[in-house]
């Protein structure tokens, strides 16, 4: 039972999907990405590179995904502060993730388990075509209009992530029962190598830990001088977050960072303490981002700012895409805790991963939806191999 539902058509996910729109060339500008990224309020827009075109049709494929999250990082590396007159006038395909494996194209006729295999080698999403459109009078396309839509020649397509997958799952549990009962222990699942950064320490010495974090959709978590988890800096939470963040992680320590990038908005004391430093590193570009950015935000919500006494919007200076963000407090279970109990957690959360901490709070470990994918998928092998035997019987 469990192998034919792990075997049933990938498209049973795109049912309710939106087409991908925005989408941008890979020809794009920094600048230009970060506008789209404000303009449509997603954490992340998608990359497209035209393969062949002609008067009337055009032949493109997805390469890659860009969100805040990449643009914060590459502006906070060293070549972009040392040169940093051009910085936001670079395409967007110098800051794609490298390799094919973030994003793959995949036929709607494929198998939930190729699906699952897929997210097991490195795959985030999935871009599945959706609907095909007919037409017999083909009309010339317009330069302009050729990568504005993801409609190709007829098709267009959806993003599925390890979430939908996930979700699938736990919406079906109990065809793999009993396996859900089990503890995340006993189905040894909790990664033990997990990224960290200590809380008083420079945010900018994790910077290489975050880019990491990005890719194994985890996060860095912020520890104390005994390993206990405080928190952390999560690449979900900085892709609702905007460009001037790359000041933060430049100039303040990981715990104030976390206070920086907390939903609403960071503190004044804050904001103010990271232009001071920026002033003594001489970062121009940082702080003209920062002015930027704070300017436009505080102009935008003054209008409901002012009639209201709550602490927290007097305190903080935040832009709609802070308000979206989840805190920055960790998200934590036990090795004892059951799998469907893990499930549940994080899908509430709308999180990739859970932190998996002892009864002193300290860190032992981390459980990512790509290790529970991975357990699905030995469940399907050793179904398989009884009815392969049988098989070989007859």
């Amino acid at each position: 039972m469990a192998v034919s539902f792990l075997n049933r058509e990938v498209s049973d996910l795109c049912l309710g999907k939106p087409a991908l729109r925005p989408i941008i060339p890979a020809t794009a500008t920094l600048a230009e990405a970060i506008s789209v990224l404000k303009r449509i309020g997603e954490t992340y827009v998608s990359v497209w590179k035209v393969l062949e075109e002609d008067d009337y049709s055009v032949e493109c494929r997805c390469i890659g995904k860009v969100s805040m999250v990449d643009v914060i990082c590459y502006l906070c590396k060293e070549e972009s502060l040392i040169d940093s007159s051009k910085v936001l006038e670079v395409p967007v395909s110098k800051i794609l993730t490298k390799g094919d494996n973030i994003v793959r194209h995949l036929e709607p006729n494929s198998s939930l388990l190729e699906a699952i295999d897929h997210i097991l080698e490195g795959t985030q999403n999935l871009v599945i075509p959706i609907h095909n459109y007919t037409n017999s009078r083909r009309k010339p396309l317009s330069k302009s209009s050729s990568l504005k839509s993801t409609h190709h020649n007829g098709v267009e397509y959806c993003w599925i992530t390890q979430e939908d997958v996930v979700r699938l799952l736990l919406n079906s549990i109990g065809v793999f029962s009993p396996m859900p009962t089990f503890s995340i222990e006993s189905l040894n699942i909790i990664d033990h190598n997990i990224l960290t950064v200590p809380y008083h320490d420079p945010a900018i010495s994790a910077l290489d830990s975050i880019a990491l974090a990005h890719i194994e959709q985890t996060a860095v978590a912020v520890v104390d001088d005994d390993n206990r988890l405080i928190g952390e800096i999560s690449p979900s939470t900085l892709a609702y977050c905007d460009e001037s963040v790359a000041a933060a992680i430049t100039t303040l320590s990981a715990g104030d960072l976390m206070a920086y990038i907390d939903y609403g908005g960071p503190p004044e004391d804050l904001v103010e303490l990271v232009k001071m430093r920026l002033q003594e590193k001489k970062l121009g570009l940082m702080l003209e981002l920062m002015d930027k950015e704070f300017s436009v935000s505080s102009s935008s919500s003054s209008a409901s700012s002012c009639s209201s006494d709550d602490e927290s919007g007097s305190s903080r200076n935040g832009s709609g895409r802070y308000s979206s963000a989840r805190r920055s407090e960790a998200i934590t279970c036990y090795p004892g805790s059951s799998l469907v109990a893990v499930l549940i957690q994080a899908l509430a959360h709308r999180a990739s991963f859970i932190w998996v901490i002892d009864e002193d709070q300290n860190l032992v470990g981390v459980v990512t939806f790509k290790g529970i994918l991975k357990v699905f998928r030995g469940f399907a092998n050793t179904r398989c191999k009884p009815e392969r035997e049988n098989l070989s019987t007859h």
